[in-house]
């Protein structure tokens, strides 16, 4: 059966973004900190087009695990393209990643404000006004038996697991604090995890959960 995964870097204090978010900084102040784990290493500069020679081990090993697994995505508007309100107003509205994102797959993106699908690249961005529920159904009828993957952001993660649609977490905890921002989780969440694995290194820590379903 295919499952529903988590894969997002997050702070020791639990943020996901920094502080005082624009579209020039979307992970605000600080935010760009939990991602530099990850931005020399082999499997994501190839998954971006980024030439040269990555970093190979236990940190890439774990990338192009995740990488490999989903048929689909799943996110939120604000990660799609920070915005909010109508897509004429969005400077965004096309995404942060040009005209050829990374994806290579559908990806499905909750939102308020409906639109047509947006094909770039090898990505077909579809558009679910009908909340969390419609959206992963659709991302699972189009992963083709694989995996579908949640993107984030924060309130797309929270609705997934108050939704008990979640199966799995990797959280890749950066050692960075900063103090303020966005929560991974608001304090309205509630249940049990298992820690499956936890892979360690100089510049961060991977803890994979398993979302425990009540008997």
């Amino acid at each position: 059966m295919p499952q529903l995964r988590l894969d997002i870097s997050v702070s020791l204090d639990g943020y996901v973004a920094g502080p005082n978010r624009t579209v020039e900084a979307p992970l605000g102040e600080g935010g760009m900190q939990l991602h530099e784990w990850v931005f020399g290493l082999a499997s994501w500069m190839e998954s971006h087009g980024v030439e040269g020679k990555g970093a190979t081990g236990p940190d890439d090993d774990l990338v192009r695990e995740q990488l490999a697994q989903p048929g689909a995505v799943l996110m939120g508007r604000r990660m799609f393209s920070g915005g909010e309100g109508s897509w004429q107003d969005d400077p965004m509205a096309e995404g942060w990643w040009g005209d050829t994102p990374p994806f290579g797959m559908p990806v499905f993106v909750l939102t308020h404000h409906p639109r047509e699908t947006l094909v770039l690249g090898g990505t077909s961005f579809i558009f679910v006004t009908d909340g969390v529920e419609s959206a992963f159904e659709q991302a699972r009828a189009a992963a083709g038996g694989k995996d579908v993957a949640v993107a984030g952001g924060a309130s797309v993660v929270q609705q997934c697991l108050r939704a008990g649609l979640l199966d799995e977490l990797q959280v890749h905890v950066a050692p960075v604090l900063l103090g303020d921002g966005v929560r991974l989780f608001d304090g309205g969440e509630q249940g049990k995890l298992e820690v499956l694995r936890v892979v360690d290194s100089p510049t961060v820590t991977h803890v994979k959960y398993r979302v425990v379903r009540e008997a």
